[in-house]
């Protein structure tokens, strides 16, 4: 007697009345809505040979009862909300053949009494949260052909056992690593080399899933000694050694995936031919050789990754035989030669990234027929010559690198198609020329646009400002000049974004206010120059009458700090007034790059220094949080200076709560370069330990190389002394009393 109620919507609880169904040897509930507990009284139907549950939404735990199912031969529970461990009792189904439980929430070990059911051909108990070790006993179940256990948390090594599985077609372990914190006596991942009889008697395997494990020492060599390997996927392992001798010429390979965290060894021109292959994964190994033509007889291969290796050599023009082909990677190489034109006739390719190679020559005007491609990442390459106006008909693309090379003109307009660029737009550090096309606002969807590095010319674009997606704009390092636009992203703009032009202006932090005077084109040239020659006098008239009424109004309140108020003459003057003309008796050291004096200033406006405000109660008080922030910023601020801005870089080597100056508003000034280092790129930068105790890197107790995390470290420092207003060493002392 059969009952067949597959996909049929059903909802609700299984009925008990269903059990009083005695003869009944096949039911399927499969796919509907229903919910609760399995029955234990469905442990009656003693003569089920086929039992259906998957694809509901049941709970509860898996019956110990169906032990009494004693003629069942398949039992498919998968895909439910079942939890709890998976009831030893089972193992009494001396004729069960097929056991699915994957997709449930079942717990603990797998238990032993499994091992039982010699007659099992496929044990499939795949995405739950089965703990514990592959039990050893699991080479007792000589007629498996389908070992599924992958994604669970199970750990400890593959058991040698698994070798007398000699029918097995499909091993899936993958993913098995523990989430969170690792109890002791659950041991590690699954990990450890693979056994050397591990595929020595597989010779029905078609599908190996080792992936993102722990496995390491050497591929079994002999993997496809069966000549019916499909599909190999072993990525985020730690695997050494050659790549496996019988995979280099097994033609039923389909699958391979060997990347993310091996490291496998290899010549990749002798790899093939695979006239089955679909997709191929042999990226982050220590792959090299070239790429040969014997690739591109795998005419159905869709998808090709072998980035960061060590290939050389040229890209093969024969790779346009790959008609099929949707994603290239091959980044990360030593490739030389052209970009092959010929890769524009692959029709259906959707991401295309050969950076960080050294391919030279044009960019292929051919491009723009790739009507299907989203994604092309040709970047730090040496490609020379103009950006063809031809990409311009690649409307599918969302991303476009072609940032550092040695591309020259200027950003055609047609990248003003491109409306479905979304995630990035980057031609920095090139040697582009010209006026930036207003086209570029017509990106709306686009988030990040760096035009750094190059020599654009003229005004930023207003068009711009109304590009509302756009959340960084990198256009520094130009001759750009004139005002910024108006918009959201220029609101809260990063002064970085815009340093290094020949002339920005605008109201954002860091840059000079715009005259009132707007920018005219060329053919205003005459009203411009008349507004010149009647707004110089006024201006004249109005800064001298300024400079009269200052003058006589205030005297002596210069903050000799102030970066807007900074005059190289006076403050020269001041100093060597203060020191009565560098007198010997004001030195107080002698720094890396000159002599230290001390000296009192007249007339500033200073409030002392960091360390003196957080030790005085009273001036302490003044430090709301805001301020503690401000603080912070400025420090930020001035080593972004040093380390960023400085060519070359600038290490203080000492930041301390002592060298940082409080100006009256609590500007914050980082003071005493004495020890001070400057970071030369062709040198080992090696020095002897410097610095104040409790902000040194304790790095620089052991290894004395100065760079610029030696300031990161004091500016940490820093950040909790402002936060906590104790020094370092007073922190510790408190912790360690409490």
């Amino acid at each position: 007697m059969f009952v067949d109620l597959t996909y049929n919507s059903l909802c609700g609880e299984i009925p008990l009345a269903i059990t009083s169904l005695v003869v009944l040897s096949y039911l399927d509930l499969g796919f509907n809505g229903l919910h609760g507990n399995i029955p234990q009284e469905l442990g009656k139907l003693t003569s089920l040979q086929g039992l259906e549950l998957s694809g509901n939404l049941l709970s509860g735990h898996v019956p110990k009862h169906f032990a009494n199912l004693t003629r069942l031969n398949t039992l498919h529970i998968f895909s439910n909300n079942l939890s709890g461990p998976i009831p030893p009792s089972l193992g009494n189904l001396n004729k069960l053949m097929d056991l699915e439980l994957s997709e449930n929430r079942l717990s603990a070990g797998i238990p032993v009494a499994l091992f039982n059911l010699t007659e099992l051909k496929r044990l499939s108990l795949e995405q739950n949260e089965l703990t514990g070790s592959i039990p050893h006993e699991i080479g007792l179940l000589p007629n498996l052909s389908t070992l599924g256990l992958s994604t669970n948390q199970l750990s400890g090594p593959i058991p040698l056992s698994l070798g007398n599985l000699t029918l097995l077609s499909y091993l899936g372990l993958d993913f098995n690593q523990l989430v969170g914190s690792i109890p002791a006596e659950a041991g590690g991942l699954l990990s450890g080399p693979l056994p050397r009889e591990f595929a020595s008697n597989f010779a029905h395997l078609i599908d190996i899933n080792l992936a993102n494990n722990s496995l390491s020492g050497e591929l079994p060599s002999d993997v496809c000694r069966g000549g019916k390997l499909e599909k190999f996927i072993v990525f985020m392992n730690m695997f050494t050694g050659p790549y496996p001798t019988s995979l280099k010429t097994c033609r039923s390979l389909k699958y391979i995936s060997i990347g993310g965290g091996n490291q496998i060894t290899g010549d990749v021109s002798s790899l093939g031919p695979y006239p089955r292959l679909v997709a191929a994964e042999l990226g982050a190994n220590n792959l090299s050789g070239c790429l040969s033509k014997t690739w591109a007889s795998s005419i159905n291969l869709t998808a090709f990754y072998v980035e960061i290796n060590m290939i050389t050599g040229n890209l093969p023009p024969e790779f346009s035989n790959l008609k099929k082909l949707e994603e290239l990677v091959i980044n990360a190489n030593n490739l030389i030669g052209k970009i092959p034109l010929e890769l524009s006739s692959l029709v259906n390719l959707y991401r295309l990234d050969l950076s960080q190679n050294q391919f030279s020559g044009h960019i292929p005007l051919e491009f723009g027929q790739m009507e299907n491609l989203q994604y092309l990442d040709i970047s730090a390459n040496k490609l020379s010559g103009s950006i063809p106006k031809e990409l311009g008909n690649c409307l599918k693309l969302i991303s476009l690198a072609l940032n550092h090379n040695n591309l020259s003109g200027d950003l055609p307009v047609t990248i003003g198609n491109m409306r479905s660029l979304q995630i990035m737009l980057d031609v920095s550090s090139n040697k582009l020329t010209a006026r930036l096309p207003a086209e570029l606002g017509n990106l709306v969807l686009l988030v990040l646009l760096n035009l750094s590095h190059n020599h654009f010319t003229g005004s930023i674009p207003t068009s711009i400002g109304s590009m509302d997606s756009l959340s960084t704009l990198d256009v520094s390092y130009n001759n750009l000049e004139g005002p910024l636009p108006t918009g959201r992203l220029f609101r809260n703009a990063s002064i970085r974004w815009f340093l290094h032009n020949k002339g920005l202006c605008g109201n954002l932090s860091g840059l000079p206010l715009c005259s009132s005077i707007p920018i005219i084109e060329h053919h205003n040239a005459r009203i411009y120059n008349l507004g010149l020659a009647i707004s110089i006098p006024v201006c004249i008239v109005i800064i001298f009458l300024i400079s009269v009424i200052k003058n006589s109004a205030t005297a002596g309140t210069r903050d000799v700090l102030s970066v807007w108020n900074f005059d190289g003459k006076l403050a020269f003057e001041d100093i060597t007034a203060a020191t009565e003309n560098f007198n010997d008796k004001y030195i107080i050291g002698s720094g890396s790059y000159g002599i230290v004096y001390k000296a009192q200033l007249q007339g500033g406006r200073l409030r002392g220094s960091l360390c003196t405000v957080l030790k005085n109660e009273e001036l302490a008080k003044e430090l709301d949080w805001q301020k503690r922030v401000t603080i912070t910023t400025d420090v930020a601020q001035a080593i972004y200076y040093l380390h960023q801005e400085c060519n070359p870089p600038i290490i203080h080597r000492d930041i301390t709560s002592n060298n940082i100056l409080l100006d009256a508003d609590f500007k914050a000034y980082v003071s005493d370069f004495g020890i001070a280092s400057i970071l030369k790129p062709d040198s080992s930068n090696w020095s002897e330990l410097a610095g104040t105790y409790g902000y040194i890197a304790p790095e620089l107790s052991y290894a004395s190389v100065v760079t610029t995390k030696c300031d990161v470290y004091n500016f940490g420092v820093i950040v909790l002394e402002i936060m906590m207003g104790m020094y370092p060493t007073e922190l510790q002392s408190l912790v360690s009393m409490g």
